[in-house]
């Protein structure tokens, strides 16, 4: 028996999550980032592990990450620097994208520039017809040209995407090859060995954002192994994915684009597990870090998926977890605008300088400095021991705005997390009438740094009657990798109508696709035992331009079922846009499977009963909601099940902080979390 190790680095701290397999029991702690030599933090932190709680490198079974490297990549503007060979007079296809406006109600709105420059765009004559079928032959001397060019312009990769290559990929595949010849010192992909996908635009672009980070994510892999072995860890590291599975490293140095949202799907995926076994099956997660807050909706006990999730200004189009950014962390900065107005964020502190209250050359008022001075932090120290509250600080930073606006700095502070909230409850709200929910019978689950500190008062604002917090709330998207499945996503256009002449056409289409699956699990990542795969299809009535996905089983394609396939559609159709049409024609577009694969996962607790009553260790002056309140103080590691206290009060523990206003109730479970629930007025 071993350690499972999760980890997940975020803007200002990395989380370790440490499984003992035997004893089945969690450890976990937090390290603050180093920006300037990302991965770093890892090693110091194995090092910790071994000095605090005994974890020998030699008994780490596995080692399971979740980065931003990809991500941070793109949002920076860091990536490589790419061609891009088109099919001859298709190389417009980055500029024109899909000729919408990025906010449909803003005129003056812009989209962000591609992220390969016309330049850089190359044509190839060449021509694949829709059926599959050749037009026109690849011309060896137009791939010569461009690759001429290219070199010329001092590209580091060339990403090959042409006209049709979903239906056949032949072109791409002999333009491959010749370009590996001509120039081995280039790393080349093709749009359909990333998402063979129809739509020109998308599934270029998809290929694009995998050639723009490929050489920081698989430096970073590469380092990452290299410091394991030499850390003499005998496990291979694995990384978390977008979709919510995990997968070897080694594929995620050229599969880099399904990795980009990994930290962040990570912790949907550990506020699901928690959310299960505290038997609650509707939930909206949010995550407060140092840097944002992310959102996502957990319905039925399962965690939402979408395609289209936003990175910085570009549009990531394979499937993730359905997690939204709609908030600031609490490292983002106070300012003042021109106007007069206070704001928060975007920017943020990150963890180099931090807040100023972190005593480490931070200037600027945060979200956690207006904690400082209102009272709610700065109790003992923070993130393991790893950081002290200096308050004097924080008065200084928040003061710097008071006095531009002519307020205390108490006021200024309490303003400082209204507009924090404000701005959350906006995006929150739209983000509930794209899924359709009602809030009302949902609970907000907490995590990361600063949830738990906020949650609360953001929940009371929303009309959501519980809160729950986890135990170990500021490490969930450590946990996350650590409970998440092996999966991966294959895809297969088809586009053709749903009729008793293209049944077969399915079935092959199915066909191939588990084939695919079952080469991936076996052959990459070395898994044997019993899989579990999920079948759907994206389906539109005739004439639509965009479509749904629709749930299938695999039995309906084997039996030629058009009956149970169509009343699939039509009930899905219903269910979005309250109509459907039995009589018109369907479209299916795409064949979609997801293979997953269990793996041993942690098992959470039940703790003993408490004995006794939650008793405070005492109470502290704080301000909350504009006033100035006494608080209980708690410790969380002398709250146990059963115990009920109410707000306003303060829970202390290593990874974070937690404030519950006047008007809950809190109950500890038979987990150790915490339920707040709104009493009656």
């Amino acid at each position: 028996m071993g350690y499972r190790v999760g980890v997940d680095i975020g803007g200002t701290f990395i989380d370790f999550c440490f499984f003992e397999e035997g004893t089945k029991t969690l450890s976990t702690f937090k390290v603050l980032t180093t920006p300037d030599n990302p991965g770093a933090e890892v090693m110091t932190g194995l090092k910790l592990a071994e000095e605090r709680i005994g974890v020998k490198p030699s008994a780490i079974s596995h080692f399971i990450h979740g980065t931003t490297v990809g991500v941070n990549t793109v949002i920076t503007g860091t990536g490589a620097k790419l061609a891009l060979f088109a099919t001859e007079n298709f190389c417009d296809v980055l500029e024109l994208a899909r000729l919408r406006m990025p906010e449909t109600y803003n005129l003056m709105s812009f989209r962000a520039d591609p992220l390969i420059p016309r330049d850089r765009i190359f044509p190839i004559a060449e021509r694949m017809r829709s059926d599959g079928t050749v037009s026109r032959p690849l011309d060896r001397g137009s791939i010569e040209a461009a690759v001429s060019a290219a070199k010329v312009r001092g590209v580091e990769g060339i990403i090959i995407s042409f006209i049709n290559a979903y239906r056949n990929d032949q072109h791409e595949r002999e333009a491959k090859s010749l370009v590996q010849a001509l120039a081995p010192e280039l790393f080349v992909f093709t749009s359909t060995e990333i998402w063979p996908v129809i739509r020109e635009y998308e599934r270029t672009t998809t290929a694009v954002i995998n050639g723009y980070v490929h050489p920081r994510v698989a430096h970073y892999i590469t380092r990452l192994q290299q410091a394991l072995r030499e850390h003499r860890v005998p496990s291979a590291p694995l990384i978390t994915k977008s979709n919510g599975g995990i997968m070897n490293a080694e594929l995620g140095k050229t599969n880099c684009v399904s990795m980009l949202l990994s930290g962040t799907a990570s912790g949907v995926m550990g506020a699901a597990f928690i959310a299960k076994k505290a038997g609650i099956d509707h939930v909206l997660t949010i995550d407060i870090g140092g840097t944002s807050a992310d959102v996502a909706v957990i319905n039925d006990g399962q965690p939402q998926y979408a395609t289209g999730e936003k990175i910085g200004e570009h549009v990531l189009h394979v499937p993730a977890v359905a997690v939204s950014s709609i908030g600031d962390g609490g490292g983002s900065i106070a300012w003042v605008d021109d106007f007069g107005v206070l704001k928060v964020g975007p920017e943020s502190a990150g963890s180099n300088p931090g807040p100023a209250c972190y005593g480490r050359g931070g200037e600027r008022a945060t979200i956690t400095d207006a904690f400082a001075v209102c009272g709610l932090i700065g109790h003992e120290s923070l993130a393991y021991g790893a950081i002290s509250v200096d308050r004097a600080l924080a008065r200084k930073a928040v003061g710097a705005l008071a006095d531009r606006l002519g307020w205390t700095v108490e006021r200024t502070a309490q303003a400082i997390i209204d507009v924090a909230i404000s701005g959350m409850f906006l995006e929150i709200n739209k983000l509930v009438a794209r899924h359709g929910i009602d809030l009302r019978a949902f609970t907000m689950l907490a995590f990361g740094g600063a949830g738990p500190m906020l949650a609360p008062m953001l929940a009371r604002e929303l009309g959501i009657p519980k809160v729950l917090i986890p135990l170990r709330p500021g490490v969930v998207s450590a946990l996350g990798g650590l409970v998440a499945d092996i999966r991966n996503d294959f895809i297969q256009s088809l586009y053709v109508s749903l009729s008793a002449e293209t049944l077969p056409k399915l079935a092959d289409g199915y066909a191939t696709l588990r084939a695919q699956a079952d080469n991936w699990l076996q052959n990459e990542q070395q898994f044997h035992g019993e899989a579990q795969y999920l079948l759907s299809a994206d389906m539109r009535y005739a004439g639509q331009s965009f479509e749904i996905e629709v749930p299938l089983e695999a039995a309906w394609i084997a039996a030629g079922d058009l009956v149970a396939i169509s009343a699939a559609f039509h009930a899905r159709h219903e269910q979005l846009y309250a109509y459907h049409d039995d009589a018109a024609e369907i479209h299916v577009v795409n064949l979609r499977l997801v293979a997953t694969a269990e793996g041993l996962k942690p098992d959470l607790t039940e703790l003993a009963a408490a004995d006794g009553p939650a008793v405070p260790v005492g109470e502290v002056e704080a301000m909350l909601d504009g006033a100035v309140v006494t608080a209980g103080l708690y410790r969380r590691d002398d709250l146990g099940p059963g115990q009920r206290f109410k707000g306003p009060a303060i829970i202390l523990q290593s990874d974070t902080t937690s404030c519950i206003p006047a008007g809950f109730d809190a109950r500890v479970d038979t987990f150790g979390n915490i339920l707040l629930s709104r009493m009656a007025a």
